[in-house]
């Protein structure tokens, strides 16, 4: 094969440049910590084998033009991390952890190669590139979308294919650390790659806004419920996730990338720091808050969105799905400031001000810049305001609101049975398949 026909089946643009940067990143990082936190394991020559071959692949990955290079490099890429996920398969709950893992990948596996198979049948075409911008929409390449959401919500563990990522916990943390901060973003990824297609096909941005919403709230709320770290954290990939799909789904896609980048970045650190953590370190905020407390951390909502339009080059007056996104940074920015205000309200106003202006600023220049790299793909559409897109931003105002005012952890025992009921239901559905947990040390195969 010639350097030519080798050079076509890839295509290196800026989207690819930032995935291969924040993979290589974090595959560095990885590396640097797994050097002292597997010294003397009898694995180790054998993992930095497998994790160097883990973030060559996804690198390929997300430079492939060709689909069967895209094919070839989703499946190489995941069965090298569920062979990382299970490190000692004489560990019955960690190889457990890989047959689920390996299972939900398999799927994801078969539902791509129809997408691609189906786009191929739709254009005849192998290139990637060709296909996305000369492809007209049409029942076989609208089936062919439907299967790549699909595909993108399995790797990506957006419900119901999430039982994967919160039965992988008996992974080394450097595996932990790579899957959440990297392999997990396969599913923006790819939807991302394939935008143009989906923005000729708006009723399927509504159906991943919808899919990404759902699991937003769910990992949500299931990550309240948790007592352990690692638990906490996986449910908080999960519903991150779903805010992923959420911005996708608005027609915001370099917004969407955003977010995985810096979701990427924090969640690597919380998991590398998560062996010094005994428990999740969380702020008594004295629920309820008090009215007073709660409206000036409104204006510091306020502020804090209003510097994050600023930055961004977005405003609030504006009949399009940029509205969505403003309204979450302006709960967002909210919820920053409840913690700095709950004893001194108005002694503490200044600096939670400027802590959440900054923080919206920050936020908006990393979504500006983003943007501007990504301006050559145009992949930032923003989508007319439907009733959905209403109706999901009432249900994340009313489940933070609820989540101030009605969870009172106090009085539980007042709670009405159906509540407990719920609660009960709820944090079963959010716990590891049973064969992946480890009952007793005895059980932890060291050899």
């Amino acid at each position: 094969m010639t350097a030519t026909a080798i050079a076509n089946l890839f295509h290196v643009d800026t989207l690819a440049l930032i995935m291969i940067t924040l993979v290589g990143f974090i595959g560095l990082t990885v590396a640097s910590f797994a050097t002292r936190y597997l010294k003397g394991d009898r694995q180790y020559g054998r993992f930095f084998t497998l994790l160097a071959l883990l973030v060559g692949s996804v690198m390929v990955m997300v430079c492939a033009d060709h689909i069967l290079v895209l094919l070839a490099a989703w499946a190489g890429s995941n069965l090298l991390l569920v062979k990382l996920m299970v490190h000692k398969a004489s560990w019955q709950a960690a190889k457990a952890s890989g047959v689920i893992a390996g299972k939900t990948y398999l799927l994801g596996f078969a539902l791509l190669a129809a997408a691609l198979g189906l786009l191929y049948l739709a254009t005849g075409q192998t290139s990637i590139q060709a296909i996305i911008h000369h492809t007209p929409a049409s029942p076989l390449v609208m089936t062919a979308l439907v299967l790549l959401i699909a595909g993108a919500m399995t790797q990506s563990a957006i419900w119901p294919f999430h039982r994967w990522l919160i039965s992988s916990l008996n992974s080394p943390t450097p595996v932990s650390a790579m899957m959440h901060a990297g392999l997990i973003n396969g599913g923006g990824f790819l939807l991302t790659r394939f935008a143009l297609l989906y923005f000729n096909t708006p009723g399927l941005l509504v159906v991943i806004f919808s899919a990404g919403l759902a699991t937003a709230l769910i990992g949500t709320l299931w990550k309240l419920m948790q007592h352990d770290v690692k638990r906490m954290l996986a449910c908080s990939t999960m519903g991150q996730m779903g805010f992923m799909l959420v911005q996708c789904g608005l027609g915001l896609f370099p917004a969407a990338v955003a977010h995985l980048c810096w979701h990427g970045l924090f969640k690597g650190y919380l998991f590398l720091a998560s062996g010094s953590t005994a428990q999740e370190k969380r702020l008594d905020l004295d629920y309820p808050p008090s009215a007073v407390a709660f409206s000036l951390a409104l204006i510091c909502g306020m502020a804090g969105s209003y510097s994050f339009a600023l930055v961004s080059h977005k405003t609030w007056a504006t009949t399009d799905t940029t509205l969505v996104m403003l309204a979450i940074a302006l709960i967002a920015g909210s919820q920053f400031a409840l913690p700095l205000l709950r004893r001194q309200p108005f002694a503490m106003l200044p600096f939670a001000l400027i802590a959440t202006g900054v923080m919206g600023t920050v936020y908006g220049a990393s979504v500006a810049l983003i943007e501007s790299v990504l301006a050559p793909l145009n992949l930032m559409q923003p989508q007319p305001l439907n009733a959905l897109h209403l109706i999901g931003l009432a249900l994340l105002l009313v489940a933070w609101l609820s989540m101030l005012f009605v969870r009172n952890p106090n009085r539980i025992d007042q709670l009405p049975a159906w509540v407990l009921r719920f609660y009960v239901r709820a944090l079963n559905a959010s716990q590891p398949h049973p064969d992946t947990i480890t009952a007793h040390r005895n059980h932890y195969k060291y050899g």
